[in-house]
């Protein structure tokens, strides 16, 4: 038997000939020299754009290694479809297989034999190639297969809209074609070889072995296969030449321009906005041409592979507004086409339906994050729909709701317009005294914010959270009216100078007192506070020196200071994950933990963590009086009470962010949800657990 191990191998361009195989290399370099050169203009193109605020090749083995984790993983695309994660490991795994496997017969045919005067391609190595190449060959076939069920026959509604081409088709066609051509050659050498020698050991070649049995059936001898064969093989090589050629120029070369992005990804993206150059002319600040986007945006536009998994998440196409993530990413890219072309110059965002996005689109957006989290290969959505946000600031075409509030913000420090001496009027029907921080040393400086500060329910949430503080004896003090609006929204409006504005009149007013930590009510404040204010000179803390009130208290609570016992409350809740505390920073568990502290029974959405679907309040949302079919907090209302565990039993709807609560507020209203269920924030459960233990 080891014998037959030995010699055992199949036969290379067999009845292609001499000649068919110097064709064969001609096509071959022709290929490659036409796929090279596709590449080389696409990262010419790139290199016409803008450079990128961020540092995005340092490191590089370290970011390609975690790149290559992420590609081969399919983590992001088995989030939210289990089905699609699992096709798409299936294709690349195979077609990377594939490609591996036919760079191995082309080194031992092309480099070892002619130096060695052997093949490798033999024996044991032959079987276990032949057995791996047919296994993983036919995950690739079962893979690109469900892709054209879902688009064809399912007609899964995501994978179709106006980008949607005949390039999609053919792509997934030329794959398909690829992995079954593939198959049949081999099952058609196989039948043509039995009469010359014994091919009893290509049954380790089960799918080629059974295509073989398959065409025995169907009648056809081993001489008719012999005679097929070289035009089988060149069928299936030019299909295999031309998709090589192919790949720069269409669809495929998100195959190379996905892995470059994973590569050059911006972790804190969209958490952390770039800023803009002190001395930038206000003519030049957001894109007003193509090439004004980075390099790196570029390429986020050749990454989009039309996956709609951005669309499917968004809460702004959900609701009505005119917003299709996916639409402007591909839009952008259409036009810098079309450009290249030869064809017209347009305004790149612009009121009135005469641009490349219209400022509605971009007024849309919420800044949820949700389309990042979502796009498998890290498209950076939010970056560019700010800096788009600041071209409509500087045009003087900003939504007159948001124009308000940010003429407020200038003239008063906050949202409302409300006096500056009026902020600290919450704390006037306390029981006791919020310690000023600007008098004395604190542990604990605490952000309190606007809505706490001038929004009558949100005021309840920080005379709780104060309570709570008191009850577990923590030192921390506010800056009364010395505190102003943090800017996080401000800054995604596209409102840039009047947030660095607020960085430094903040700033100044923060390191004017003595702290050890920053602990803030609203997510958003924490955002900001964590993740941007350090980039700018005026901050003196970093990220470490930043908390959401909700860790504090949950390691207050789990060192016992609150004196809770986990029954205080018996309550039905679910729990809804602020996108600035939740996607955008990775806080899931402490407000968890504290709902479950004070013995409430807590149920999950199922859209929670990471997938958890926005209020609409983000993004200058809660500013903007815009026409929705539903508005995603009654949506988000709905979800809560009908498609969790718990159902109609749940009694209140627990929120952590105040910009939430205003928007469920609103939601549970106009919703008709008033009857059902209650708006309650982590720390009035807190606050009435506390009260419940004595404490």
């Amino acid at each position: 038997m080891s014998s037959i191990i030995q010699t055992t191998t199949r036969p290379t361009f067999w009845r292609i000939g001499d000649v068919g195989k110097v064709l064969f290399y001609y096509l071959a370099a022709l290929a490659v020299i036409v796929f090279l050169y596709g590449v080389y203009n696409r990262v010419a193109r790139y290199s016409q754009g803008s450079e990128d605020p961020f540092e995005r090749l340092d490191e590089l083995p370290q970011r390609t290694v975690a790149a290559a984790k992420l590609a081969l993983s399919n983590r992001k695309q088995l989030d939210r479809d289990t089905v699609a994660g699992v096709m798409h490991a299936f294709i690349v795994w195979g077609f990377l297989t594939l490609l591996i496997g036919t760079t191995i017969l082309g080194i031992d045919i092309d480099l070892y034999r002619p130096l060695a005067g052997e093949s490798f391609f033999v024996g044991q190595f032959y079987l276990s190639y032949s057995f791996v190449m047919d296994a993983m060959g036919l995950l690739f076939v079962v893979g690109v297969g469900v892709a054209l069920w879902r688009r064809y026959g399912r007609k899964l509604d995501r994978l179709h809209d106006r980008h949607t081409s005949r390039e999609d088709d053919l792509f997934l066609g030329s794959l398909f074609v690829l992995g079954v051509g593939g198959y049949l050659t081999e099952g058609i050498r196989i039948l043509g070889t039995s009469t010359v020698r014994d091919v009893s050991f290509e049954t380790v070649s089960f799918v080629g072995w059974s295509v073989k049995e398959v065409l025995i059936v169907a009648g056809m001898t081993p001489e008719m296969a012999a005679g097929a064969y070289p035009f089988v093989w060149w069928s299936h090589s030019l299909v295999a030449l031309w998709f090589v050629a192919w790949i720069p120029y269409a669809k495929p070369f998100h195959m190379l321009s996905s892995f470059a992005n994973l590569v050059a990804r911006d972790e804190k993206a969209g958490v952390r906005l770039p800023g803009v150059p002190a001395d930038a002319d206000p003519d030049d600040i957001g894109p007003s041409e193509i090439d004004d986007f980075s390099w790196k945006q570029l390429l986020d536009h050749d990454a989009c592979t039309k996956c709609g998994r951005c669309s499917s998440v968004c809460p702004a196409k959900a609701s009505g507004r005119p917003l299709d993530p996916r639409n402007v990413i591909l839009d952008l890219k259409r036009y810098r086409e079309e450009r290249d072309a030869g064809g017209e110059d347009v305004p790149i965002i612009a009121d009135g339906g005469t641009s490349v996005i219209d400022a509605h689109t971009m007024e849309s957006c919420m800044s949820c994050m949700a389309c990042m989290d979502a796009c498998p290969v890290d498209i950076e959505h939010v970056t560019q729909f700010t800096e788009m946000n600041r071209r409509l600031t500087e045009a003087g075409e900003m939504d007159e709701h948001v124009q308000d509030a940010m003429m407020n913000v200038f003239q008063h420090g906050n949202t409302f317009g409300d006096p500056e001496r009026a902020r600290p009027d919450w704390t006037e029907d306390l029981d006791f005294e919020v310690p000023d921080a600007r008098d004395e040393p604190v542990e604990y400086l605490w952000y309190v914010g606007d809505y706490p500060s001038y929004d009558e329910r949100n005021q309840k949430i920080a005379q709780a959270l104060a309570t709570v503080f008191e009850a577990a004896d923590v030192d921390y003090g506010i800056l009364y009216e010395a505190e102003q609006t943090d800017g996080n929204d401000v800054r995604r409006v596209g409102e840039e100078g009047l947030y660095e504005m607020l960085v430094e009149d903040n700033a100044a007013a923060m390191l004017d007192c003595e702290f050890e930590s920053i602990v803030t009510t609203d997510p958003h404040a924490y955002n900001t506070f964590m993740n941007e204010y350090p980039e700018f000179e005026a901050c003196e803390w970093g990220e470490d020196d930043v908390f959401h009130y909700t860790q504090v208290v949950a390691d207050l609570a789990g060192a016992g200071a609150l004196g809770l016992a986990g029954i205080e409350l018996d309550y039905t809740v679910t729990y809804h994950d602020p996108c600035h505390l939740g996607r955008y920073n990775g806080e899931f568990e402490a407000p968890r933990d504290l709902i479950r502290a004070t013995g409430a029974d807590l149920h999950e959405m199922p859209r929670n963590r990471d997938d958890s679907f926005c209020c609409g309040g983000g993004g200058g949302g809660l500013w903007m009086d815009l026409e929705e079919e539903t508005k995603p907090s009654e949506e988000r209302l709905r979800e809560a009470l009908e498609d969790t565990e718990a159902g109609a039993a749940v009694e209140k709807f627990v929120v952590a962010c105040p910009m939430c609560m205003t928007m469920y507020e609103d939601g549970r209203k106009t919703g008709g949800y008033e009857d059902d269920l209650e708006i309650v924030g982590v720390t009035e459960l807190l606050a009435e657990a506390v009260g419940e233990a004595g404490v």
